[in-house]
């Protein structure tokens, strides 16, 4: 199980980065493994400001649907438009390729929610 230590992890199986005030999100190796193959992801929320827990998109495998959670507050910035076309990139390569949104971050407190690698591991196992 691939779990890189300078991530933040959520309990919902999200993955998150930091770069100044914007935050990186994506799903676990973890997550990505017991959804299957995965066909779709959608993100219809650009453009919007969420809170934390809220639901920023969905992501579609041959079994099932699932919703993806935003691990902190903040503006969706961006979503990774190479999914549209290629959304078993989060399959292959969870953590860089197959990132799925960006988020300006409004509260950086939210941060000290968020699990290190360790504590995400304890969940999973």
């Amino acid at each position: 199980m691939n779990l890189p230590g300078n991530l933040k992890y959520t309990k919902d199986h999200e993955w998150i980065k930091i770069e100044g005030d914007v935050a990186i999100i994506g799903i676990t190796d973890f997550a990505q493994n017991e959804l299957g193959d995965i066909v779709y992801i959608e993100v219809n929320t650009v453009g919007e400001t969420l809170e934390q827990e809220e639901t920023f998109g969905t992501i579609e495998a041959v079994k099932t649907v699932s919703d993806l959670f935003m691990p902190v507050s903040g503006e969706v910035l961006e979503f990774n438009e190479k999914l549209e076309g290629a959304p078993e990139t989060v399959n292959q390569d969870p953590y860089e390729g197959g990132w799925i949104v960006k988020v300006k971050i409004s509260d950086n407190s939210e941060l000290e929610d968020l699990l290190d690698a360790d504590a995400y591991k304890a969940i999973i196992e």
